[in-house]
């Protein structure tokens, strides 16, 4: 009989269960969010439309047999930027899904600074749309600044609210509204993208992939209302799709409190 794989948890708001062992950079106002050399930008073209994608494509489709249903959704965004949330159960693979939810839009994910900051691949990881997360005043506004710039193109932005990695949680676990500042601030409109996994062949997982929206931000109210309002949306919706996963390779469980 197979051993059941069980992660005990504390707090699934803060508990980073899986966390990378590499330090991380630091993110200060020197960091460069937008670039205008022209190589530069040329060379990620390539690495992102022509070598990147057909590659993580195939990846989906063996591994996960990945299918993303829904997205027609996300042509009701036309000719505008946008964001999208999704659940954080991978972590190679969500670097993926949201540009294949987005595809052919270009896609930025907000990221954790420990995926620039590995010598060997942090240009690639740059130049395929990572933009950490800033660590002091000066970069933070540098990091606005650029997401007002892929916006105003007509891009897309990724976030993942829950922040950490939890591999196969089948669950959407509770997160706060900070980041939904960024489209209420740009008014742009956001969808959701929900991993959910299925029982395959074998008994391996597959993923189906739920994109729901689009959602806009309530401009009726103050920015931590509609902040509020547009993750409980996300949230409430999330939710709801994370109800067709009918499998559990991982079990969480919550410590229990003495």
């Amino acid at each position: 009989m197979k051993k059941e794989n069980i992660v005990y948890y504390n707090d699934e708001l803060n508990d980073e269960l899986f966390g990378s062992k590499i330090e991380s950079e630091k993110i200060d106002g020197k960091y460069k969010y937008i670039h205008k050399n022209p190589f530069w930008n040329m060379t990620a073209f390539i690495l992102y439309r022509i070598i990147a994608m057909p590659i993580c494509k195939l990846y989906t489709k063996i591994k996960f047999k990945m299918k993303i249903e829904n997205r027609d959704v996300i042509k009701k965004a036309k000719g505008q930027g946008f964001f999208i949330y999704a659940n954080h159960t991978q972590e190679f693979l969500d670097v993926i899904t949201p540009t294949l939810v987005a595809f052919p839009r270009r896609m930025h994910v907000v990221a954790s600074p420990v995926n620039v900051s590995l010598k060997g691949t942090r240009t690639a990881v740059k130049m395929l749309g990572a933009l950490p997360i800033p660590g002091d005043f000066e970069s933070g506004r540098n990091f606005i600044q650029a997401l007002e710039k892929y916006i105003s193109r007509k891009r897309a932005i990724a976030i993942y609210p829950e922040a950490h990695v939890w591999p196969y949680y089948t669950k959407i676990r509770n997160f706060k509204e900070t980041s939904f500042k960024y489209p209420v601030k740009l008014n742009a409109p956001i969808f959701s993208a929900t991993t959910t996994y299925q029982k395959g062949k074998n008994g391996k997982p597959k993923i189906t992939v739920y994109v729901d929206g689009p959602f806009y931000p309530n401009g009726n109210v103050n920015q931590k209302e509609a902040s509020k309002e547009l993750r409980d949306k996300i949230y409430n919706t999330m939710v709801e799709r994370s109800k067709n996963s009918n499998i559990e390779v991982i079990k969480y469980v919550k410590k229990e409190v003495l």
